[in-house]
């Protein structure tokens, strides 16, 4: 199984999107700031993930999530959870 999965930084509020075979593990590297492309921005709050048989529809739907597009796609999916007052940081 592959994953594609929406990070927020608790830090930058940003959002990162990444692809990996195994979630848990991948958040909690991202969150002990031993993956370079977001160590300076953890933690974070895993808010987003699907999952995929195919690796190559996969990384199709990172690289999709990745683009203004994929964005969009993420807040409108998400609305609820960008307007609640109940996430904190």
């Amino acid at each position: 199984m592959q994953y594609v999965y929406v990070l927020k930084s608790k830090k930058d509020k940003d959002l990162y999107v990444g692809c990996t075979k195994d979630l848990k593990a991948r958040v909690i590297l991202h969150n002990a700031k031993k993956v370079g492309s977001t160590a300076k921005r953890a933690p974070f709050v895993l808010i987003y993930y699907e999952a995929y048989i195919n690796s190559i529809d996969a990384y199709n739907r990172e690289k999709f999530m990745k683009t203004g597009y994929g964005r969009n796609y993420i807040k409108k999916v998400l609305s609820n959870f960008f307007i609640s007052k109940r996430f904190i940081g």
